[in-house]
């Protein structure tokens, strides 16, 4: 995995930590207050499919050559 994946990974990966750090686990998941952080965390599990699909494409790039 190149640098440039790998540090994008690690930074997905912290803020899906943090966002499930400062979840109101007491009002429940889909609260309103929640929604913001909800909404934070799937950005990042979005981010870390798209790193590994970035990645697996270019490794499918260098092995065709």
């Amino acid at each position: 995995m190149q640098l440039f994946y790998k540090i994008f990974l690690a930074l997905f990966i912290v803020f899906i930590g943090i966002n499930l750090y400062v979840i109101e686990w007491g009002l429940g998941f889909w609260h309103e207050e929640n929604a913001k952080f909800i909404f934070s965390m799937s950005a990042g599990i979005l981010g870390v499919i798209i790193v590994f699909v970035l990645h697996t494409m270019s490794r499918l790039a260098a092995a065709k050559k």
